[in-house]
């Protein structure tokens, strides 16, 4: 019982956050996209429990990233260069990484992470309702920007935010695509990766998000006013989202009990920063 009481006040929790920061940026269509972030969740939620898979749970928080940029374009009417591109950022960002998830997840038949949660009722529809309030949240920033009076504003911060997303979006792609090439390989069952961006930093794909997403507020930030400034907390909730809560924690605990007795592994935590590249890690 008090397990069921902690999911569900943590699932009101996880609503309740990004719908007030929508309400303090005074704009509806901000609002409207929080809400059908978290409807389409609870829908998917639906059929994922009755079949008791998260095969889809991935794909599904990608299509609702797209879901909510669109909707955001075609309701405020932002059909600029700057909206556009934006817009354009965030879609090949959603697709590259739904389509690569859902397949890695095809091919293994499972989420591991999901053996415990996908039985328990209220823990599982905690687990899509934050997947809501992780896609909200995320795109907090630029929802109001492109909802703001001319949408996204061109300028110095645009440009350096697109520079800024550009890299941090060919980080995550490239760390991925080297991860997948050593796993494909079969002398590397069972091992860790240690090559590549892997040398320079443990998990840079998670790096390269996190980069991304300080682009895409950057690029949004001429356009918010007042209160709205309060979205641009964005990268910072991405950031404790992947260090402290999934992402880094968990293949970090994952990799100890792997990988742990092994001194070269060992070897590896000791001259390999967790998250950020340092300057001694580029040149070694």
């Amino acid at each position: 019982m008090k397990d069921k009481v902690f999911n569900l006040l943590g699932s009101l929790i996880a609503f309740y956050i990004p719908v007030q920061i929508a309400y303090l940026t005074g704009s509806e269509t901000v609002i409207k996209a929080v809400v059908l972030a978290f409807i389409i969740q609870w829908a998917c939620f639906i059929p994922a429990y009755l079949l008791q898979t998260e095969k889809f749970y991935d794909l599904t928080g990608s299509i609702t990233y797209l879901t909510l940029v669109l909707f955001a374009v075609f309701s405020s009417k932002s059909f600029d260069n700057t909206s556009l591109i934006v817009c354009g950022c965030i879609s090949v960002w959603a697709i590259r990484l739904g389509s690569f998830l859902f397949l890695r997840i095809k091919k293994d038949g499972e989420d591991k992470r999901f053996r415990s949660i996908k039985p328990n009722l209220t823990r599982f529809f905690m687990t899509w309702t934050l997947q809501g309030m992780w896609v909200t949240m995320c795109l907090l920033c630029v929802t109001t920007a492109l909802s703001s009076d001319g949408g996204v504003k061109e300028g110095f911060a645009f440009y350096l935010g697109l520079l800024i997303f550009t890299a941090g979006f060919t980080l995550e792609v490239v760390a991925d695509n080297q991860k997948t090439k050593f796993r494909k390989t079969p002398e590397n069952k069972n091992k860790f990766i240690s090559s590549g961006l892997w040398s320079k930093s443990r998990h840079p794909n998670y790096l390269g998000e996190l980069i991304l997403w300080i682009g895409v507020a950057v690029m949004s930030v001429e356009s918010l006013e007042g209160l709205q400034h309060i979205t641009l907390i964005s990268p910072l909730f991405v950031y404790v989202l992947l260090m402290y809560i999934s992402g880094v924690r968990m293949l970090e605990n994952s990799g100890q009990k792997k990988w742990g007795h092994l001194p070269e592994y060992n070897e590896y935590l000791k001259n390999t920063p967790k998250f950020f590249i340092t300057l001694k890690s580029l040149i070694k």
